[in-house]
C-alpha cells in the first residue's frame, strides 16, 4: 500500500507484486491562503482525507489489513507541523513548501553571510521553501510555544513524521534521510542533524525525529486503524520516491515530475554534486548504508496554474479540459504567462517576484491563455534542463515523465519540442506512490536488491 500524500490531494494506492495497481483513491482538501504568499493545510484535514483514501481502497479492493503486507509513504517535501508530544495536537496548521512567510527570515540570513555555510552543509540555497525558517517562524509567533518546544513538549515532522505517528497511534517520531534533507537542518556530508544550524535559527533539537534509510522498518500502523498491525517500511519525499518509480538508479538519469509544482531530478550516484547555476544537491535515498545523491530542479507552481484557472478565473471546469483547448487555440496567439504565484523557485530564486500574464490583445480567448498556462510549464521545465546540462558531467538525452499532466499529450509534446530530446513517459504515471510502495516491498524483504525492480518499469 503507497500513501502519497501530496499538496492537493491525499492518495492511496494499492499494488500487486508486479507493480500493478490493483485500487486507487484520491481525495483533495482545503488549500488556506491567509495572506498573499501564504499557504497552509489543516494537519488535521491531512490525517482524515488520508485516511478517508485507505479505507476507501481497502472497501475497492475488497481487502482488509491482513492482506497488506506493507505500507509505503511518499509526501509533499519542506511542508511543516509542530504538535504536542502528549496529546498530538497541532499547535498551527501546517505551513506548506510554498509559502513565501519567512523570506525575510531568509533575507536576515544572507546578510548575516551564511548562505554558504548552509549550502556547504545541506546542498540548499536558503530559501523560504525549505522546513527550518518555518519551524522558527512557528515558535516565533505563537504565543507560548516556544516555551513548550524549549520543556520538550512539543515535535517538529513533515508530513511523512506526521502520518507514521498518526498511523502508530502516537508512538512513532521518525523521518527519513531524504526528508530530512529537505528542512535546512540537516547535515548531508555528516547525515545529521546539524547543531550549528539548529543554533541559527533557534530551534531545540529535542523536536526533531529520528533519521531512518528509506526502505526498511520505520514502525507499525496500529490495529485499531487498519485492523492489523502493518509495516511501514519505506518512506521517501515525493519527487524522490518519483526518481525511484521512474527506474533512475543509473548516475545520469533523469526525471521530471508534472504535479503542482515541476521538479526535475537526476541521479548523481555516491558523490552529492553541486551546482553553480541554481539547483540544489539534495539525498536521493538512502539504502543498505550506501547514499545516493540527485541535483534537483524544482519550479513552484505548475499544475497549481491549471487548478487556478479552474477555481480561481474559473475558465475550466476540469484540468482534462486543457489539453483540447490548447489544441483548438492553434497558437497561444501571442500570450504568454509566468506563474510566479509564490515566488520562482530554481534557478532563479526570486522570493518576491509574483505572476505576470503579457501579449494580451482584445482577440485573447480561453483557449490561448489555456495554452499559454501549458507552455508555462514547458518554458520553466526548459530552464531546469539547460542549467541540469551545465551542472551534469554528460549531456542528457532522454527526460522520463511522470505526475498528473504527464498524460496531457500536448504537452508532453509541446515539451519533447522545446527541449529536442525524447520526453519518456511510463505506463503508470503514479511512479510517486509506485516509487514508495517498490521501497516499501525492498524493506518487507520481497526484492534482494534494486536490481530486481528495473525490469518494472514499462513505456
Amino acid at each position: 500500500m503507497a500513501l502519497d500524500q501530496g499538496t492537493t490531494s491525499s492518495r492511496c494506492i494499492l499494488f500487486n507484486k508486479k507493480g500493478e495497481i490493483i485500487a486507487q483513491a484520491n481525495q483533495e482538501f482545503t488549500q488556506i491562503f491567509p495572506k498573499p504568499g501564504w499557504v497552509e493545510h489543516d494537519p488535521e484535514e491531512i490525517w482524515l482525507t488520508q485516511l478517508l483514501s485507505i479505507r476507501k481502497v481497502m472497501n475497492m479492493a475488497g481487502v482488509s489489513g491482513n492482506n497488506i503486507e506493507a505500507i509505503g509513504i511518499t509526501n509533499q517535501r519542506e511542508t511543516t507541523i509542530v504538535w504536542d508530544r502528549n496529546t498530538g495536537k497541532p499547535v498551527y496548521n501546517a505551513i506548506v513548501w510554498q509559502c513565501r512567510r519567512t523570506a525575510d527570515i531568509i533575507d536576515d540570513l544572507e546578510k548575516q553571510g551564511k548562505s554558504d555555510l548552509i549550502k556547504k552543509k545541506t546542498g540548499l540555497i536558503p530559501d523560504a521553501y525549505f522546513s527550518g525558517t518555518k519551524i522558527k517562524w512557528i515558535l516565533d509567533n505563537v504565543p507560548g510555544v516556544r516555551k513548550r518546544a524549549e520543556a520538550g513538549e512539543l515535535v517538529f515532522g513533515t508530513i511523512d513524521t506526521w502520518l507514521i505517528w498518526k498511523l502508530s497511534g502516537g508512538s512513532v517520531h521518525v523521518t527519513d534521510y531524504t526528508n530530512a534533507s529537505r528542512t535546512m537542518l540537516f547535515n548531508i556530508k555528516e547525515l545529521k542533524w546539524d547543531n550549528e544550524l539548529l543554533e541559527l535559527l533557534n530551534i531545540p533539537k529535542q523536536m526533531l525525529p529520528e533519521v531512518k534509510t528509506s526502505s526498511g522498518i520505520f514502525g507499525y500502523a496500529s490495529k485499531d486503524i487498519l485492523g492489523n498491525n502493518i509495516p511501514i517500511t519505506g518512506v521517501a519525499g515525493d519527487q524522490q520516491a518519483a526518481l525511484f518509480g521512474q527506474g533512475c538508479f543509473e548516475k545520469g538519469d533523469v526525471k521530471n515530475t508534472y504535479g503542482t509544482g515541476c521538479f526535475m531530478l537526476m541521479n548523481t550516484g555516491d558523490k552529492a554534486v553541486y551546482s553553480k547555476n541554481g539547483l540544489l544537491t539534495t539525498v536521493a535515498w538512502r539504502l543498505n548504508k550506501k547514499m545516493s545523491f540527485a541535483l534537483d530542479g524544482g519550479i513552484y507552481i505548475t499544475g497549481a496554474a491549471t487548478q487556478w484557472l479552474r477555481d480561481g478565473i474559473k475558465i475550466i471546469n476540469s484540468a482534462s479540459e486543457t489539453e483540447q483547448m490548447a489544441y483548438d487555440a492553434g497558437s497561444n496567439g501571442g500570450v504568454y504567462f509566468v506563474p510566479a504565484f509564490s515566488g520562482l523557485a530554481a534557478p532563479h530564486w526570486d522570493s518576491y517576484a509574483r505572476g505576470t500574464m503579457v501579449g494580451i490583445t482584445g482577440g485573447t480567448t480561453r483557449e490561448h491563455i489555456v495554452r499559454a498556462t501549458l507552455e508555462s510549464t514547458a518554458y520553466q521545465v526548459k530552464d531546469n534542463l539547460d542549467v541540469m546540462n551545465m551542472d551534469a558531467s554528460m549531456p542528457i538525452t532522454v527526460l522520463r515523465a511522470d505526475g498528473g499532466a504527464a498524460a496531457n499529450k500536448f504537452l508532453m509534446q509541446f515539451q519533447a519540442d522545446l527541449i529536442g530530446i525524447p520526453v519518456d513517459v511510463p505506463e503508470i504515471k503514479d511512479t510517486t506512490a509506485l516509487g514508495a510502495a517498490q521501497l516499501a516491498a525492498l524493506g518487507a524483504g520481497e526484492f534482494d536488491s534494486i536490481e530486481q525492480m528495473e525490469g518494472t518499469w514499462k513505456l
